[in-house]
């Protein structure tokens, strides 16, 4: 185990270099990503899998099994990242899902297809995964590693956790109106200030999502006009992110905050066999089982949401759980846990016929 963290710590560092600068600079679909894609095909091929790349661009490496009309179990992530992001989003889950199919192949033969898939731009609404289920070419299990990006198992004390959900994401944006004024002349009592109304609102938000339990709720961008410092704001632009793991909660929250979204993402609940199978091995390691809804979109989340036995293992986030950053960090042993786990449920789920 110990043997296969180090690997994946390398493989890890190796991909982060791509780009070079600050962090990891792989943006979807840029040289840099498929520089990555090209990395990671060879890793596959050394390992003795059938390599593949559909029209977007994902990349699939596939260990044959003895059933060729059972549906395939699969397993990885993406390879693309933010800018300035970190280590271990999207590509732990890759690498270490690579690691986990090569010591299939090492342990014999199987009934189902395994594969290790790398989506294309995840980061920016997760095109390559929403490609491949409009082709409907998918497997019939998808296990997707992920470092948790959050400080949940850390204050549990755990170092892996199963994912119940992909909370449902509700995105609009607002407009606030007022009338500009001179910052010196203009009583307090007779200002139309748009900024203040909107304070006012992004408190609300904050309130909001406070009383629904799991839920969250970010005013991430503000737009001033005039945006001077002696003008009382006239125009007040702002974007809002709503996110509840599940649709009771989601709903209530975007009718809290009367959201008209222009972008919509139901929550979706993975699938409970590989969610089983998981909780089991975890726990066959003498871990605490630990179960926990994401707060973040995945791969993982479109696969189920088109039908596919979908399921996620999150990986301890150390640094206080800190994510699209360069001091995202996680534990080489955790990281090691994380592959035995994998290994064993692909092994499983691999042995039988649904």
């Amino acid at each position: 185990m110990a043997a296969s963290a180090k690997r994946i710590f390398e493989r890890l560092d190796t991909l982060y270099a791509i780009g070079g600068g600050e962090g990891a600079n792989r943006p979807g679909f840029s040289p840099e990503e498929q520089q990555a894609h090209d990395l990671a095909s060879t890793w596959m091929r050394e390992a003795g899998l059938e390599v593949e790349v559909d029209a977007t661009g994902n990349l699939l490496g596939r260990l044959r099994g003895s059933r060729a009309e059972l549906p395939e179990v699969w397993t990885g992530s993406h390879l693309d990242s933010v800018l300035r992001g970190g280590r271990f989003d999207g590509a732990l889950g890759v690498v270490a899902g690579l690691e986990a199919v090569e010591r299939a192949a090492a342990s014999g033969a199987r009934e189902r297809t395994l594969g290790v898939v790398a989506f294309r731009a995840e980061e920016t609404g997760c095109h390559g995964s929403r490609a491949l289920c409009q082709t409907g070419l998918l497997p019939g299990t998808f296990l997707e590693v992920h470092v948790e990006q959050g400080p949940r198992l850390a204050d549990a004390g755990a170092p892996l956790g199963v994912v119940t959900s992909i909370a449902g994401i509700a995105r609009a944006e607002l407009v606030f109106e007022g009338r500009a004024g001179h910052a010196g002349t203009t009583p307090m009592a007779g200002r139309e200030d748009a900024l203040a109304a909107a304070a006012a609102f992004i408190l609300r938000v904050r309130e909001a999502a406070g009383q629904i339990d799991g839920a969250v709720a970010t005013v991430g961008r503000l737009e001033l006009e005039a945006g001077a410092e002696n003008v009382i704001p006239a125009h007040v632009r702002l974007t809002v992110d709503a996110r509840a793991p599940d649709l009771e909660r989601f709903e209530a929250l975007v009718a809290a905050l009367e959201l008209e979204p222009h972008y919509r993402f139901e929550p979706v609940a993975l699938a409970e066999t590989p969610r089983l199978v998981l909780r089991e091995e975890i726990d066959a390691l003498g871990l605490p089982v630990i179960e926990l809804a994401s707060g973040a979109g995945h791969d993982a989340g479109v696969l189920a949401a088109s039908g596919v036995d979908s399921a996620m293992l999150f990986v301890r986030s150390l640094a206080g759980g800190v994510s699209h950053s360069p001091a995202e960090d996680s534990s080489e042993e955790d990281v090691g846990l994380a592959v035995e786990v994998l290994t064993r449920t692909l092994a499983r789920l691999a042995a039988t016929p649904r």
